[in-house]
């Protein structure tokens, strides 16, 4: 048994050495493939800190280590309902891991509902990469794909499962980041067996320090933010729910290997399915990215 571990340990390394070789020779040569079946470009902007880390729409760049807090509190006249999530996200090669730790509370007529909500486990990869000539135009498309793992508290009953594709697309200081998404609820409730569509738009533009010459800021990010969710099934099937945020991400000057990312938006309702459970909303997030 060891001899046949270490024998396939030696061909995993060498299959790793000739292919980062390869990719360097590539790379020298003029050729910026790599990857499997050759999608992915050396050349790409994607995981070099250039999309801003969204708010209310999944991340979808590539993250190397990054801890976030993030607090976002909604209102519908007298009730309201506030959510803090710690999340840590690290990156191994081209693979991002993430886990969120969210912990809510509901307060409606009077009555108080609180708890740990699902704890989300989830995980992205790149697929291929598009990058033209003179660098304008930037995208990458990947997979990812979420689980959420019910904490059996008063707002968490329901396993959830996620899988996703994404696109984040620069054209100059514009980025594009759009991810979509099919939401399969398991367990018990009305809610088990519950399938949603998903889908978000995170458009940003980048305004750098020698644009705008901050102490201390690296650069500007406004952020303007579309989430939306269409019912699949059950006697709600084809009912909408889409919502919007508009604000700011500030990128801080690293210090001692650290850069912070504050930012914040406001929140609203764009249709009617929205506006039943959200009249308004401010969230605020921030990043430590190491």
């Amino acid at each position: 048994m060891k001899s046949t571990l270490l024998i396939g340990a030696g061909i995993g390394a060498a299959i790793w050495l000739t292919t980062e070789t390869a990719s360097a020779q590539n790379l020298q040569g003029g050729d910026t493939r790599y990857g499997l079946l050759n999608g992915l470009d050396h050349r790409s902007s994607y995981g070099q800190g250039v999309f801003p880390e969204p708010f209310l729409i999944d991340d979808s760049d590539l993250e190397t280590s990054e801890f976030r807090l993030d607090w976002l509190h909604t209102a519908v006249g007298s009730a309201h309902s506030d959510v803090g999530t710690a999340e840590i996200e690290k990156g191994f090669g081209n693979l991002t891991l993430e886990l969120e730790v969210p912990y809510e509370r509901d307060v409606a007529g009077g009555a108080t509902t609180d708890g740990m909500a699902n704890i989300d486990v989830g995980a992205r990869y790149p697929l291929f990469q598009f990058v033209s000539a003179s660098g304008l135009i930037d995208t990458t498309v990947g997979a990812a794909v979420e689980v959420g793992i019910p904490t059996t508290s008063d707002v968490s009953h329901n396993a959830e499962l996620v899988p996703k594709i994404f696109d984040d697309l620069k054209v100059g200081n514009f980025t594009l980041q759009s991810i979509f998404g099919y939401s399969m609820l398991f367990g018990p409730g009305d809610d088990g067996g519950l399938d949603t569509f998903e889908y978000g738009f995170v458009l940003g533009y980048d305004i750098p320090h020698k644009t705008l010459p901050i102490p201390g800021v690296d650069k500007l990010i406004p952020v303007l933010e579309v989430s939306g969710e269409t019912a699949v099934n059950k006697s709600n099937a084809g009912q909408n729910s889409l919502t919007a945020d508009v604000g700011l991400r500030a990128n801080l000057k690293t210090i001692a290997g650290i850069q912070a990312r504050p930012g914040i938006v406001f929140v609203f309702p764009v249709d009617n399915g929205a506006h039943q459970e959200t009249h308004w909303g401010v969230m605020t997030s921030l990043v430590f990215e190491f």
